[in-house]
């Protein structure tokens, strides 16, 4: 109890607790939508993507500009969703191995930047390598104003249009035939989980990122068959691995908040896969010990009228 309340009395805490809240559920719900429409390494890409447009915005502006990263991991991602859409369409390339070929190129063009930025004069001061794995612990007031804005931009988005983004999750060509522009639709979707990246680099950092987006809503998925509780599971998983991600991390010695959210994730993955109500382990398991004693109790009678006849 005693560790709760010193959590809250500490500003600097307070504020990594809001922010990594607030990443959590506004990833968990636009993650719903990336996790239904089979783009789970979308988020993967994107999130290493980014690594290149931050060192770039280092480069130019030559300080520790947390606004100028996230403009340049924004420009780095919407490039590499770009360049996901072009191989797509006018390629042969299928789009699991579309996303494969940019997430390793802008990755790894992002770690020779690194490099080069960590050998120069100013690179020990940069910082840049702690965008890879998170540093929760730098966030200032500013930075949770930014996410609180990304959380409500993102979660007003996906209210807006919840309809036009369920029927393109589910029949995209139904919404095609009804004359809903799908191409754009699909675009604003991948800006969004753009968005929901770079407002969580910061706090989880660009390897871990894509975790906190899809392992959410992959947990809700087993919960429910509703598209609109689905979010809203997945929005309050991620709430709730950010909260207890940051209390351990303060509890404990110095533990990375971001792995810790991550893992906390992870666990709610493990207890919605075990007991979820009807699609959990526990739930299938006891529904087919359920049916077997049934058919060992009829198949006795069956016997006996066969018999009979």
């Amino acid at each position: 109890m005693n560790s709760w309340l010193n959590m809250f009395a500490d500003p600097n805490t307070t504020w990594i607790l809001l922010g990594c809240m607030l990443l959590g559920l506004g990833s968990g719900i636009i993650g719903s939508f990336a996790y239904l429409r089979k783009q789970s390494l979308m988020g993967d890409a994107l999130a290493h993507a980014a690594l290149p447009g931050v060192c770039i915005a280092f480069m130019l502006t030559g300080s520790k500009s947390i606004f100028g990263f996230l403009i340049g991991a924004a420009v780095a991602g919407v490039v590499a969703t770009l360049a996901i859409g072009f191989m797509t369409r006018y390629t042969r390339i299928k789009q699991d191995s579309a996303i494969a070929a940019v997430l390793s190129v802008f990755f790894g063009f992002g770690i020779m930047l690194l490099t080069e930025i960590q050998h120069s004069g100013s690179g020990n001061q940069s910082g840049l390598d702690k965008f890879l794995f998170g540093q929760a612990a730098t966030m200032v007031l500013s930075d949770v104003y930014t996410m609180t804005i990304i959380s409500v931009l993102l979660i007003g988005m996906c209210t807006l249009l919840f309809k036009e983004f369920k029927l393109i999750s589910f029949d995209p060509g139904f919404a095609r035939g009804l004359g809903l522009p799908v191409g754009l639709l699909d675009q604003a979707i991948m800006v969004m989980i753009v968005v929901a990246v770079v407002a969580g680099i910061q706090a989880v950092g660009v390897v871990l990122m894509a975790a906190l987006l899809i392992t959410p809503a992959v947990s809700a998925r087993y919960w429910t068959e509703k598209l609109g509780v689905m979010m809203c599971l997945a929005g309050v998983f991620g709430s709730v691995s950010g909260l207890v991600g940051t209390w351990i991390s303060t509890a404990g010695a110095n533990l990375p908040t971001g792995p810790l959210s991550v893992l906390c994730a992870t666990g709610l993955f493990i207890v919605s896969v075990v007991f979820a109500p009807r699609r959990g382990m526990l739930s299938k398991l006891l529904t087919r010990l359920a049916v077997k004693r049934r058919m060992m109790i009829e198949s006795p009678i069956t016997v006996r009228e066969g018999e009979s006849a």
